[in-house]
């Protein structure tokens, strides 16, 4: 294990010596946005992480080595190179031993920050139980019963079927916490009409629920819901419709597995004219940022 996982030596310095680091994943940068906005957001991201005293691990495959923090090379490549691929949990062993370079998914992130022992992620939104396939599930829901990690993002992403990703959850014990909101947030959008079953108001109370739980050896990672911004939110009456455009050209051409949830994010932010990569970029930078306050009030 310690030969396939390479440490940058900040994350090396930030773990020896027992000090907040974040996990951060990398398909965003990959496949989430375009150049040179994926390149300017990973950085921006690793700033806000560094400015509330938190060491940034960016987690990656790059040439069959896993990487957890990458130099500002490393993330430059992955922004610019097409031929990277995107890897899910199933996908390490395989990529691996072919020497491959990829974005790591949610789930295989949540996987790699386990195994390096960083137990606070932040990200934009968690995959779910796709619209119109109950069969079609997102490993992330699978990885976040499997690894003990405080996961901080904007609720599951629009494009999915929000009861029954919610219904998974339950199922799983996974807990779901609320920051400072009683409902759901669905990335784009700060509301639904899912009311939560817990809340949480200030970065204490929530530091504090994350460390009961870790106390009483429960194995699943907790899922902190954080709304995106509500002046960067799009209402859920200009969203729908582009949503349910994107799936129906996706259906058409008969997507599924891994290229769906980029295909219709792209569809989304051409028929949105590019209002949904600006909601992306402000929701993961204020994701990144409570998720540093986490790290930081956990120590």
């Amino acid at each position: 294990m310690q030969t396939i996982f390479e440490y940058s030596p900040a994350v090396k310095h930030a773990l020896e010596n027992k000090q907040p680091i974040l996990a951060l994943e990398s398909t965003i940068i990959t496949h989430g946005m375009p150049y040179p906005e994926n390149y300017q957001t990973a950085t921006a991201l690793e700033q806000i992480t560094r400015d509330h005293h938190v060491t940034p691990a960016t987690i990656a495959l790059i040439k069959g080595k896993i990487k957890i923090g990458l130099s500002t090379e490393e993330l430059n490549y992955l922004a610019q190179d097409k031929s990277v691929a995107k890897a899910s949990r199933r996908d390490l062993g395989f990529m691996v031993s072919q020497k491959m370079s990829a974005g790591t998914t949610v789930a295989a992130t949540l996987y790699c920050a386990a195994n390096a022992g960083i137990k606070v992620f932040a990200t934009g939104g968690i995959g779910g139980v796709h619209r119109g396939d109950n069969g079609d599930v997102s490993a992330d829901l699978i990885e976040l019963a499997r690894n003990p990690v405080a996961v901080v993002c904007a609720g599951a992403k629009a494009i999915l079927d929000l009861p029954r990703t919610l219904e998974y959850l339950e199922t799983h014990s996974i807990p779901i916490i609320g920051y400072r909101t009683q409902v759901l947030p669905a990335f784009y959008t700060d509301n639904t009409d899912h009311v939560l079953p817990a809340t949480a108001n200030d970065v204490g109370i929530l530091s504090d629920i994350v460390k009961t739980h870790w106390q009483l050896g429960l194995a699943s990672g907790l899922l902190i819901v954080n709304p995106i911004p509500a002046a960067e939110a799009i209402s859920r009456s200009e969203i729908e419709p582009a949503i349910h455009s994107a799936l129906e050209k996706a259906q058409q051409q008969n997507l599924s597995g891994k290229a769906l949830t980029p295909f219709l994010l792209s569809e989304v932010a051409k028929i949105t004219q590019g209002k949904s990569v600006k909601a992306n970029i402000a929701l993961i930078k204020n994701n990144v940022l409570l998720g540093a306050k986490l790290a930081n009030s956990l120590g």
